[in-house]
């Protein structure tokens, strides 16, 4: 018996890379083995920061399924669809929308800190504002019981809450109040040192070959005060050993030993870091691999999954117009 209903999703916005894996791809594939998920590319959510420019979406889509199954997703185990094709999302997001205060919406913290650091795009739009709003429509509909987050995602989740205890307390107990799986994500840098991040061009993605991998550990930042191999060495400025200790946690006690006292060089520790992270990814790069070898592999698995996300959303929404006394037909 599985546990309950999860929902989760990601944006289409490019190749995903090792801090999408490790912060929450890794552990969707776990959960599909306990509870009855539900993974959804959000593409309208895409277009709240990316709506000027929406020429890579559909490509983006597409790569994006094929990392979720590469990565092991199974769509015989979850559900996988498309936001977009259900369009009782956007029926209730209008709904909420009519009913959720502004000062909730003013109040998000990912509002506030993103009008702060995107200074290149106009996002002082409603669809930005409310994009909560989108987002509660995405979990109620499925009438979730639980939505994987990591700690600083609480405060999205507890406005989804509130906004299912309002429309509850305004018309008719319909909707469940979802719970979080709190999830530890394993941080990794990205190869210059700083935050992985495609804007700053310092990512590994899942998609990249064994060739990319080694190339890309080749030219990783170390301890920029090590000039001789046989200078003393500290691991905890090095961002080679950052990666040593998600991918080659056993051998953590001799490197950070060998680096302090000069025993080993940066170069033989990038190569024992790209031979672990090559046999570590080396499974999704071949299941990558077959799948690119089907044509319309993906067209498939989102057409498959929207038909069963759509009866689900169709019958909560029938429930919402009957609670709001708007089922009129």
């Amino acid at each position: 018996m599985k546990k309950g209903r999860i929902l989760s999703g990601m944006r289409p916005t490019g190749a995903l890379h090792l801090g999408n894996y490790f912060g929450a791809l890794e552990n969707w594939v776990k959960l599909q083995e306990e509870y009855e998920c539900y993974f959804f590319v959000a593409d309208w959510h895409a277009l709240t920061t990316g709506y000027e420019d929406t020429s890579d979406i559909k490509n983006n889509i597409n790569d994006l399924v094929i990392d979720w199954v590469s990565a092991g997703l199974d769509p015989e185990k979850c559900v996988i669809f498309l936001q977009s094709s259900i369009k009782e999302h956007a029926e209730l997001h209008l709904l909420f929308s009519m009913t959720t205060p502004l000062s909730w919406l003013f109040r998000c913290p990912t509002y506030k800190d993103q009008l702060n650091q995107i200074k290149d795009k106009n996002i002082t739009t409603y669809g930005f504002l409310g994009y909560p709003c989108l987002q509660a429509a995405d979990i109620l509909i499925y009438k979730a019981n639980f939505v994987p987050v990591g700690e600083d995602q609480l405060p999205h989740l507890e406005l989804t809450r509130e906004i299912a205890r309002r429309f509850n307390n305004l018309f008719e107990e319909v909707l469940p109040e979802p719970q979080a799986i709190l999830t530890k994500a394993k941080i990794l840098p990205g190869t210059d040192g700083r935050k992985m991040s495609k804007s700053y061009g310092n990512t590994i993605a899942l998609s990249d070959s064994p060739e990319v991998i080694k190339k890309k550990v080749s030219k990783m930042v170390t301890d920029p005060a090590r000039i001789r191999k046989d200078d003393p060495g500290n691991p905890e400025v090095c961002t080679v050993f950052a990666f040593h200790k998600i991918f080659n946690e056993g051998e953590i006690p001799r490197i950070d030993e060998e680096c302090r006292k000069g025993k080993i060089g940066c170069v033989q520790c990038k190569r024992e870091l790209a031979k672990r992270m090559v046999e570590y990814f080396l499974p999704i790069f071949e299941r990558r691999q077959e799948i690119l070898k089907k044509p319309g592999i993906v067209a498939e698995i989102l057409q498959n999954g929207n038909e069963k996300a759509r009866k689900i959303a169709s019958g909560s929404m029938e429930e919402v117009k009957k609670a709001m006394k708007i089922d009129f037909i």
